[in-house]
């Protein structure tokens, strides 16, 4: 093969869209991918874990039928059928991303990349190894759950988000050590399946990276379910059968006690695969924990080796690779990419149990600790009609704005569909749009939308129905 343009390691989110726009700019690009096309993300991930979801709240909801006189017999679920259901949703958008790979005239080699040389990628294969040459190579390796020592998986009763997912049976009962978005939604998705669930988190209250009054809200809703949850409680041992777990965990009154469940899920985090690549003996700088650093349009220290998604700093998450891939490929085919590099403040944080949690920029907490001078709109969904109509009036919106210039620094919003409310707030920030010129736009009646606006409308006290 000719020397290429671009060899792209990995085609998870941000691989796969850097090459399809790498491609589109006139790049002769491959993909190299140890399995199939999607990432964790696809194939284990974002996706069959938003299916589940999906199941859970239609199999949650049942009980509503009986507001209008009809009885549903739910005992009849069958587990291995919701998880074959996430699976074959798998299989129909990593399809699509072949689909769009081969559409696009991306080469596709399966095998396990390393780096073997300036410009130079071994790819070994089924069919033995194979040097690639390439002015510029990107890596999007992506990562994996972290394994603590002493509560390793096992995949059987110790489990994994991969582990999990792969389950085809409920157990009676789970405990998830990590209240982070995984564990919030694995919480959800068994609760709504009849799973007995206690949720162990750290920090003072769950999803800590997110904004204190929504996650407040979410804690309700999940306790009002059924789940017990324990925050500022450290998890200070396992022990297993081939049946069960016993977590033993301290609370922040320094008492201990014993949670025994049939299974437990340890979302303690993730880490990056960067081992193995060559990229050290490159001259490409990791960090103590593994992460590449990078510099503007995701160019490590060595020249011609860029990196994007899990492996560096950049906030783990799925759009971030795919906005950081384009940002790479765009620079490497000689155009000027709109940023340099992405600005953590305006990426948007998303988590799908139900009522949803979405957010984006400073939170209050931060604000405060920072001396930042900030003024607060916080409007309840209740006082959108479309809430009360269709039964979901559990919510806020929050908003933060500049004190002296109304500029938007931060909103965060919990309640029914949240993550796709989020982004006219988003919008807003990305074009610099004071509450004014949102309050001022003509939102349709009745919408759920129409808290936004109310919300910015509260910035400067003109709020209708708060």
């Amino acid at each position: 093969m000719s020397e290429l343009d671009l060899i792209i390691i990995g085609a998870g989110p941000g691989g796969y869209c850097a090459a399809i726009r790498a491609a589109q700019l006139g790049l002769k690009v491959v993909v190299v991918e140890k399995d199939k096309p999607g990432g964790v993300c696809l194939n284990w991930g974002c996706i069959p874990s938003k299916n589940l979801i999906h199941q859970a709240e239609v199999y949650h909801c049942m009980h509503e039928m009986e507001a209008v006189g009809v009885s549903v017999d739910r005992s009849g679920l069958d587990y291995k059928q919701v998880q074959a259901n996430s699976r074959d949703a798998v299989k129909t958008l990593t399809g699509g991303v072949a689909g769009l790979l081969k559409k696009n005239k991306v080469a596709y080699h399966l095998g396990i990349a390393k780096v073997t040389g300036q410009g130079q990628v071994t790819v070994t294969g089924v069919d033995g190894e194979q040097k690639l040459n390439a002015k510029n190579i990107l890596v999007a390796t992506g990562s994996r759950p972290m394994n603590i020592p002493g509560f390793e998986f096992d995949e059987e009763v110790v489990l994994s988000s991969t582990g999990i997912l792969a389950m085809t049976k409920l157990p009676k009962s789970i405990v998830i050590l990590g209240a982070g978005a995984i564990g919030c939604e694995f919480a959800y998705v068994m609760n709504s399946f009849g799973v007995d669930v206690t949720l162990v988190e750290l920090a003072e209250h769950i999803l800590p990276t997110e904004d204190f009054e929504t996650t407040a809200i979410l804690h309700k809703s999940l306790e009002r379910d059924g789940i017990s949850i324990l925050t500022k409680t450290r998890a200070t041992g396992l022990s297993k059968t081939a049946k069960s777990v016993a977590v033993t965990v301290v609370g922040g009154d320094s008492k201990q006690q014993t949670l025994n469940a049939d299974k437990a899920l340890v979302v303690f985090g993730r880490v990056p695969n960067t081992e193995g690549l060559g990229l050290t003996e490159m001259g490409v700088k990791l960090d103590d924990r593994g992460y590449v650093g990078t510099g503007d349009y995701c160019q490590t220290g060595a020249a011609g080796i860029y990196a994007i998604g899990d492996i560096t700093r950049s906030p783990a998450l799925a759009h971030v690779a795919s906005k950081e891939g384009e940002m790479a490929v765009e620079y490497i085919a000689g155009h000027t990419p709109s940023i340099k590099i992405v600005n953590p403040d305006n990426v948007p944080s998303a988590i799908y149990c139900e009522p949803q949690v979405a957010g984006f920029g400073l939170r209050e907490d931060t604000v405060k600790a920072d001396g930042i001078k900030v003024k607060k709109s916080v409007f309840n969904y209740a006082g959108a009609g479309k809430t009360i109509a269709v039964g979901k009036p559990t919510g806020i919106v929050k908003v933060l704005c500049d004190v002296k210039t109304d500029e938007l620094l931060g909103a965060h919003i919990v309640g029914h569909n949240a993550t796709e409310l989020l982004h006219e707030l988003l919008l807003a920030k990305h074009c610099e749009l004071l509450p004014e010129d949102v309050e001022s736009m003509i939102h349709a009646h009745p919408t759920i939308s129409e808290a936004i606006m109310e919300a910015m409308r509260g910035i400067n006290g003109k709020a209708i129905h708060g």
